[in-house]
């Protein structure tokens, strides 16, 4: 047997990469899920894997579905102020009663402070997004708000007799759009 040379390995058939190379494509814009009637009469706020529970500010969001911009914003910092509650319809395992709820006709319902903010924020956002647009930011109405579920992140935390649980956080995408009401004639 003899040992091949380095000029007959080199020129031997190579085989085929097991995976194809990467194709970087230009970053996209971001899909809705939803688009506006009339896209020059509305305005649109994004966020991406926001840390903060998924839970909180489904209902959050969906408790400011429908409201003015004004409105909305006045809602979201009271409940920062625990003056008003965020009621809580579909999560609402182990969740306390307050009487506060009774503006919403439930009996349960928290104050996410967390979640008020980000949200506020993103209100902030579509509100200088509106203004770009040469919109009347005081006749805004939240149409659509949608939070959905992000990956989750991973960690570990340590147990009894040398065992490890995973120790999970559910962060979120949130995205809203808003449009100026029409004036009935």
């Amino acid at each position: 047997w003899l040992k091949p040379s380095w000029s007959e390995i080199k020129s031997a058939p190579q085989r085929p990469p097991l995976h194809p190379p990467p194709i970087h494509l230009p970053a996209a814009m971001v899909k809705y899920s939803r688009e506006a009637k009339n896209s020059s009469k509305s305005c649109k706020a994004m966020g991406v894997d926001l840390r903060v529970h998924y839970k909180n500010t489904y209902e959050t969001a969906r408790a400011i579905k429908g409201m003015s911009l004004r409105t909305a914003q006045q809602y979201l910092e009271d409940v920062c102020e625990k003056k008003r509650c965020v009621p809580f319809r579909k999560y609402t395992g182990c969740i306390g009663r307050t009487p506060q709820a009774k503006e919403f006709k439930m009996s349960q319902g928290r104050w996410p402070v967390k979640s008020a903010k980000i949200l506020l924020g993103l209100l902030k956002n579509a509100e200088s997004n509106a203004e770009f647009k040469n919109l009347d930011t005081e006749t805004l109405t939240i149409t659509h708000i949608q939070v959905s579920m992000a990956q989750q992140g991973r960690r570990r935390t340590f147990r009894a007799h040398g065992r490890v649980n995973a120790y999970m956080n559910c962060p979120c995408h949130v995205e809203m759009l808003l449009e100026e009401k029409e004036e009935s004639v």
